[in-house]
């Protein structure tokens, strides 16, 4: 009798399967959802800084053109950053220290206290950058009471700016550039614990030096550390060369379990990882900041560039540096990946399948597919704009193309410029739906056929109507 039990019950589950069909794989929803700002946040901002605070406000300070002046604004959001009111809270000295070249303002928040960290000349050598710091007190930066806590004292009396302050597990530490008496570049990059939020302790260790093509074109520069911590590793961005459109980020990695004021502990990057792209129009990105998105799902990388690369004069001059950001992603190796910097307006989303979930939708030799570990990052990058056929639909246009749009060409769905007709937007524009598969997920269903949807099959992307449980989870997807 049991054994008579057992067959019908596994002759039940076949039969449900057959009626039913084989549910999908299902991928879980991403632990970093897609964030979406519109570039620029700040025009006339360079050095740009966002520190997220723990009372539910953004607050952004950066350079200003006059070189006079340390500015902040804060918002609940880092959009609001852009219409933010912007107060004044120090204005260089008349005369002497301080009273020149105000440069690189950071703002952080120690032990109960505010902390403005910058760069300035004097008004009798404009070139003898120094660090300093200011101390806040109460709770609202914009409106608490400052004092100068003086200069950072260094090993050398020497060009130095562009300090910032981290903490890896429980100890607190000060990277910055600084002018090398020894070396035969402009500077390089350092690294100390501190003492307290205006002194360093223990010899200061240097951790790079400008010697790659990249580095030095113009100046022989490392400047502008940033640091970002994910997956036990320490990364250290940094800018180099001058600061026209040869400007670019490098970046160092330590172990966060290692002795981070050793140098044999870090690696550098061999090549630029963030630089200028001409098919987005950006020019210069560099000396950068990070900061975590309104949910605290996503690092957003921070920072400045030119919307035009050729320069009159002198690039420090050229008043037109603004502040941008765009999201972080992390490749499988736990290394950050910054792709490029994007184009002007609403930032790329990135779109993984609902069923493989380390596949994400991409463009290869103007194919759309589905494909894992892509590479460039803007490969894998759309903007989701106002359809081109309007009526409530949205258009994806590539990244790294812009002009460039997913659509549908016998059912196959390619990346193609727009070439304005009416044909195209139609083809380019679809609705945008709650995934067919999942709600919390996106379905994006053909503009002129109504019912077909963009899925993948066997990896490479159509225009199908879905029929099955696999259709639909094919025709899911997650932005990201």
């Amino acid at each position: 009798m049991r054994r008579i039990a057992v067959r019908l019950l596994l002759a039940l589950l076949v039969a449900l399967t057959a009626a039913l069909g084989t549910a999908p794989a299902q991928a879980a929803v991403p632990d970093s959802p897609a964030v979406t700002y519109t570039n620029p946040i700040a025009e006339k901002r360079a050095d740009p800084h966002i520190f997220k605070h723990s009372d539910g406000y953004y607050y952004l300070t950066a350079t200003v053109p006059e070189y006079d002046r340390i500015v902040l604004r804060r918002a609940a959001t880092i959009q609001g950053l852009s219409t933010a009111s912007e107060v004044t809270i120090w204005t260089k000295h008349s005369s002497g220290v301080m009273g020149a070249h105000i440069w690189a303002p950071e703002i952080h928040y120690i032990d109960g206290k505010w902390y403005v960290y910058f760069a300035a000349g004097s008004t009798s050598d404009v070139w003898a950058i120094r660090m300093y710091v200011l101390e806040g007190t109460g709770a609202n930066p914009l409106t608490a009471t400052w004092t100068e806590k003086g200069q950072i004292t260094t090993a050398w009396e020497s060009f130095s700016l562009d300090a910032t302050t981290f903490v890896v597990n429980g100890v607190r530490y000060l990277a910055w550039a600084q002018r090398n008496p020894s070396e035969n570049n402009n500077t390089s990059l350092f690294i100390a614990k501190m003492a307290n939020p205006w002194t360093i302790s223990g010899t200061p260790a240097e951790l790079s030096q400008p010697t790659l093509s990249w580095e030095t074109v113009g100046y022989k520069v490392n400047e502008g550390p940033a640091v970002i911590q994910h997956g036990g590793k320490v990364f250290m961005t940094y800018s180099a060369s001058a600061t026209d459109a040869n400007y670019c980020l490098g970046m160092l990695t330590a172990s966060a379990t290692a002795d981070l004021t050793n140098p044999a502990s870090w690696t550098k990057s061999s090549t630029p990882v963030f630089q200028s792209n001409a098919s987005t129009s950006q020019y210069g990105p560099g000396h950068n900041s990070f900061t975590t998105s309104e949910d605290g799902k996503s690092d957003i990388l921070v920072y400045h560039d030119r919307s035009y690369k050729d320069i009159s004069g002198d690039p420090l001059n050229d008043p037109n540096r603004r502040t941008r950001v765009q999201k972080v992603y992390w490749k499988a190796d736990g290394t950050p990946d910054f792709g490029i910097p994007v184009a002007d307006g609403v930032t790329p989303k990135r779109f993984s399948s609902y069923n493989f979930a380390d596949r994400f939708i991409r463009h290869w030799e103007y194919r759309a597919k589905i494909e894992a570990n892509v590479s460039p990052l803007a490969d894998s990058q759309f903007r989701v704009v106002t359809g081109l056929a309007g009526s409530g639909t949205v258009s994806l246009e590539s990244a790294n193309f812009p002009g460039y749009y997913l659509r549908h060409k016998n059912f196959e769905v390619w990346v193609e410029k727009n070439d304005g007709t009416s044909a195209f937007a139609s083809d380019a524009s679809f609705y945008q739906r709650s995934g067919l598969a999942d709600s919390a997920g996106i379905s994006y269903e053909s503009y002129n056929y109504a019912g077909r949807y963009i899925r993948h099959y066997d990896y490479l992307l159509y225009v199908q109507t879905p029929a099955t449980a696999t259709d639909r989870g094919d025709a899911t997807f997650y932005a990201q």
